[in-house]
Formats: C-alpha cells, structure tokens, sequence
C-alpha cells in the first residue's frame, strides 16, 4: 500500500511520451560536459537544454554501468531506455545508477528487463520491482509492477521512442569513444559530436526492424491474429506481414513480420536469440530477420 501522500500513476500518462526526460538535476550526477551538448544542442528551447544535456550524460553513465556490471549490451539499452522513460517530472530513476554499488546496479538492471520481458506476454504478471519502485518514490510516486502491465502501450511507445531517437546516440560506441577523447582533451571538437540533433527517428532498412516467425506444426495463425496480438498490446506498431506461399491447402509454417521501427524488435527479443510467444494457446518462434543471398523471399506472400 503505497503512503497517503505519494501520488499513484494510474492516470493515462500520454504526457510521458516525451522525446527525453527529466526536469531537472540530482546532486548524485556526475556534472555534464560540455561536449555532451553537442548531441542535443540544436533545436530544444533554452530553458529545456539544460534538462535534456543532462538526462543525455545520465543516460550514458547508466549504460557503461549497465555494461561493465551486466554485461548484455541489449538488455543494458532497453534498460536505460526504461529508466529514461520513468524519469518524468519528479520521479528520478536514471540518475541514481550512477551512485549505486555494482551490486544493486545488477538489481536495477534486471528489475527493468523483467518488466519489458513480462510485457510481450499474452497476460503479463510482473515481478517485484523494489529498486525501481523505491527510487521513483523518492519523487513522490508511487509505481508498482501493475502499473507496466496497465500501461503497456504507452511504456513500449515511450521507450521505443527513447531507443530510436536520442538512443541512436547514446549507445554509439564510436560516438562514445570520441566523447571521452573530447573529455579528456585528447581531440578538440569532432564533426560527428557538433553535428546537430534530430529527435526523428533515423530511417533504417527494412530488414533492421524484421522479424523471422516460425509456428508451431500444426498449429499455424492466420496474419490477422498476429496482426491483433501486437496491436492489442503495443498499439500501432507492425507494418507488415508476410506469410510463407503454400500449395494444395496446407497451411504456413513460417513468415516474416515487420514492424514500424527497430526499437520494437529489441523490446520483443530484450537480448535474447529467440523468444516464443503464445497467441490463443499457439506458440510462435521469433527472431531477428537475418536476409540471405538466396530467392528464399519469393516463398513468402506479399499482402
């Protein structure tokens, strides 16, 4: 039971899809270079650059945290996406992973991948968060593990958006390299950290946002029910569907989904080679479409 005066989250919370977070600074972060301006520089209104330089630098501390700790880049992103996701108003969950011990960086990072693996589930049930529900209710909040489960099409929107905006950015490591030289004063200011940001997403080809499906024998969905389960789930966010090409009525074994952006193949894998998922009691096999030099796609049918 959360105390009288924390504020519970259960409202829609349209206003948390926000490009980045984070109104304002914690005593427990480090201070922003000022060459971590140059990813987010152009483009925010004066007052917001602030905010927005410094979730960025958080950002970067949580994910070389994440990574030296963890060691899964993937999960370590979608974590850090999360966490950025979260850090709205007064609730501050990006900026503590920077203080914390190794070990409850550990913790915090399998928290927030629990979360987004429970989420591609036909009926998520959600483990203890502890950590994450503590720090958020530092700001006054109070978020409980049902609260992802109510709002999961806003939270995979939000992160998804973080993923294939600033995230391109953050998690770059050649990007990241030429920040700490820039830091350090090792090079003065490269083109590729002055170039100007863009908060739209950055266009990528088709097969980067794919997905390879195999079912079940016997057992096959038809592309509308696969269609329904996404959209019912995460809203808009699949593109396409393409099923394999059959003869004499038998019935697909295979297809290839894509969706809207890549950051929603990394949500669905959450560093994973290959998940399964159960659509009214049928199980599907999903991994990342990996195109081969072949015709093999003239077997699949194009809607």
């Amino acid at each position: 039971m959360a105390p009288s005066n924390v504020a519970p989250l259960w409202q829609p919370l349209r206003a948390l899809l926000l490009p980045l977070t984070g109104r304002r600074t914690s005593a427990s972060s480090p201070p922003t270079p000022a060459s971590v301006q140059a990813i987010v520089r152009r483009g925010d209104k004066e007052e917001e650059q602030g905010a927005r330089f410094h979730c960025i630098h958080c950002a970067l501390q949580a994910y070389d945290r994440f990574i030296s700790v963890c060691g899964n880049p993937e999960q370590a992103r979608n974590a850090v996406a999360l966490l950025v996701w979260l850090d709205q108003g007064t609730i501050s969950a990006i900026h503590h992973v920077f203080g914390i011990a190794p070990g409850v960086v550990c913790i915090v990072a399998a928290e927030a991948n629990a979360v987004l693996e429970c989420l591609r589930y036909p009926k998520p049930v959600l483990p203890p968060i502890p950590l994450i529900s503590a720090r958020c209710m530092q700001g006054g909040v109070c978020i409980e593990p049902r609260f992802f489960a109510f709002h999961q099409e806003i939270v995979v929107l939000g992160v998804a958006h973080f993923l294939d905006g600033a995230g391109k950015f953050v998690f770059d490591d050649c990007l990241q390299v030429l920040l700490r030289k820039s830091e350090s004063g090792l090079v003065g200011n490269p083109p590729d950290l002055m170039a100007p940001y863009s908060p739209l997403p950055v266009d990528v080809p088709e097969d980067c946002h794919s997905m390879f499906i195999t079912f079940s024998k016997g057992m096959p969905l038809l592309r509308e029910e696969i269609f329904d389960y996404f959209r019912k789930k995460w809203g808009d966010c699949v593109a396409r569907m393409l099923m394999e090409k059959t003869t004499g009525g038998s019935m697909p074994m295979y297809g290839r989904i894509i969706f809207k952006t890549e950051a929603v193949v990394q949500l669905v894998l959450n560093g994973e080679r290959l998940i399964k998922i159960s659509i009214d009691q049928r199980q599907i096999w999903l991994r990342k479409y990996i195109p081969k030099p072949t015709n093999a796609a003239d077997s699949l049918i194009h809607p």
